[in-house]
Order: C-alpha cells, then sequence, then structure tokens
C-alpha cells in the first residue's frame, strides 16, 4: 500500500481521537463533528484492513495496530506544523543556531540584535550562551562566538573584537583605591584563567600577589559579585560599559592587558547556509565599525 492510497483528514482524524481517546474530542479539535471523525477513522480501517480502536461502552481504546501508528503520525504532524511555520513573507525561514559567550552576548550583542531582525527576518536565531567552553559539533552550533586567541583544532575563526581586561569593582570600593600598589591588599576576583592578574601586574611593572579571592567561570558572575562588594574582577570593560554608566561598577585605574579577543567560530567542514552568511557579513560589519576593531 502507498502513501497516496491514504487520505489526509482520515489520518489527522484518527490521530486526534488516538490522542484524546474521543471521537467527540477530536471533532472539537478539528472542528469536525464527532459523526464525521468516527467515518473517517472507520474508512481508514477499511482502507487498512485492520482495526485501529476498540470501541468501548465509555470511550475507546488503541488496539496494538493503532498503538503502532500513533507516534508516526503525531511526529509526522508535528514536523509538518513545524516547517510550515518556518513561512513568513513567501519565504522559509532558516534556523541559524549560535552558541555565544553570555559577557558577549548582553554587552555586546542583544543591543544590536533587532537591527540584524529588522534586515534578515527570514533568519530564525536560536541563541545559546555559555562559558567560553564550547562543542560545535556536539551541540549542533552553526556558529560559536569564543573569548580567546583564535586557534581551535578544526575550526575557522574570524576576529570580531579585543577585549582589554582592567580591574573593575563597586565605586565605594574604588574612593579608596589610589594606585594600582593599593590592590595588594584587596580581595581580587579570579577567573578560571589563572594567569590574567598577574599579566595586570606585570603592565603595571609590580609584582603579582598571592590571590585568594573567589574563582569565577563567568564574567558576569564576577561582574554580580563586583557589584556587590565581594572584591575586585579583572574584566573586559567594553562589555560592562552600561555597568559603568549607570554607576554599578566603576573603573579605578586606566591601565589594562589584552589576552584575547572575541572571535567568530565554525567547523571547517560545516557548509555555510545563507543563514550563517548573512549574520557573518552582518557581523563582522558590527565589529569593525568599532574603533579599535582587528
Amino acid at each position: 500500500m502507498t502513501l497516496s492510497h491514504l487520505p489526509l483528514n482520515a489520518l489527522r482524524a484518527f490521530e486526534a481521537a488516538a490522542r484524546q481517546l474521543s471521537f467527540t474530542r477530536a471533532g472539537l479539535e478539528l472542528r469536525v463533528t464527532q459523526a464525521a471523525v468516527s467515518h473517517q477513522v472507520k474508512a481508514l480501517e477499511e482502507i487498512l484492513g485492520v482495526p485501529l480502536f476498540r470501541r468501548l461502552p465509555r470511550g475507546l481504546a488503541l488496539t496494538e495496530e493503532g498503538e503502532a501508528l500513533l507516534p508516526v503520525l503525531t511526529d509526522a504532524f508535528r514536523r509538518i506544523a513545524g516547517t510550515l511555520d518556518r513561512f513568513e513573507g513567501g519565504r522559509l525561514r532558516e534556523v541559524l543556531t549560535l552558541g555565544a559567550v553570555g559577557t558577549f552576548v548582553t554587552g555586546w550583542l542583544l543591543p544590536r540584535l533587532p537591527e540584524f531582525q529588522a534586515a534578515h527576518p527570514f533568519v530564525d536565531l536560536r541563541l545559546l550562551t555559555n562559558n567560553n567552553r564550547v562543542d560545535l559539533a556536539g551541540e549542533g552550533l552553526d556558529y560559536a562566538i569564543r573569548f580567546g586567541d583564535g586557534a581551535w583544532h578544526g575550526t575557522e575563526a574570524l576576529p570580531l573584537l579585543t577585549s582589554p581586561l582592567s580591574p573593575l569593582c563597586a565605586p565605594g570600593l574604588a574612593r579608596r583605591l589610589r594606585q594600582p600598589a593599593d590592590l595588594m591588599r584587596e580581595t581580587l576576583l579570579r577567573s578560571y584563567r589563572t594567569d590574567e592578574w598577574a599579566h595586570w601586574f606585570a603592565a603595571v611593572e609590580l609584582p603579582a600577589p598571592n590571590i585568594r579571592g573567589f574563582v569565577f567561570d563567568s564574567s558576569l558572575t564576577m561582574a554580580e559579585a563586583a557589584v556587590q562588594g565581594l572584591g575586585i574582577g579583572l574584566l573586559p570593560a567594553r562589555m560592562f560599559e552600561h555597568d559603568l554608566r549607570q554607576g554599578r561598577l566603576a573603573r579605578p585605574f586606566a591601565a589594562e592587558v589584552t589576552l584575547g579577543g572575541y572571535w567568530l567560530a565554525r567547523l571547517k567542514s560545516r557548509r555555510e547556509t545563507q543563514a550563517m552568511t548573512v549574520f557573518r557579513d552582518w557581523l563582522l560589519a558590527q565589529s569593525r565599525s568599532m574603533p579599535d576593531a582587528p
């Protein structure tokens, strides 16, 4: 038997009745009468040559054949509906799955996304945030925005922004800091990248103290700890410009150190779709408009 011999309305009627275990409730869902659903199911049973329901005094029960057919139809109708939902304005929307460092998302990307959406409404962007540990293949990502040096095995990485690190802290704490050496007696918050403070102190020609502060795997969490007065974080100041303007954070010293930047990465084996291409071109144009873009 081929699919062309199976009437679509009968398949829909069976799927709804099987989920609801009621011809009446299926009719309400499909906006037809109970009798119409019953008739369509009966016609399908005749075509297949097997009963799909056992008619009980108080409802319906699926036969073994009906139980086998239901999940197949439910999945098929869900996939059809999902594909149809992607049509907008006479064009099929393309899914783009992006993994990105949370700091970059909140500090730079989110304010710019409405412009991208307006220019490219056919792109259905799925955004997953992370703390810079990412598996492009395992997570099914089209692109990842990562912090580092761009040297990741099996990937093509395009530079977006440099991201110098500076000490940031609560304004009250900043008022008692006069010179970099004053940091020696303060609690210094640490990243999982353990050498960052050592590089900053070297940049200001001071020996690095023995640092015993909290360790964070996310700059966002570290920044919030700094806001709450738990210590001083070495953070990418450009990603926290809003907090600096709002007075939630202060930057006591201008000295900064660059240990990496943000990159747009994809697997070399990943063929670029149109959605990927327009997003890449837009993102690079946005980043290159910054005054110190790479």
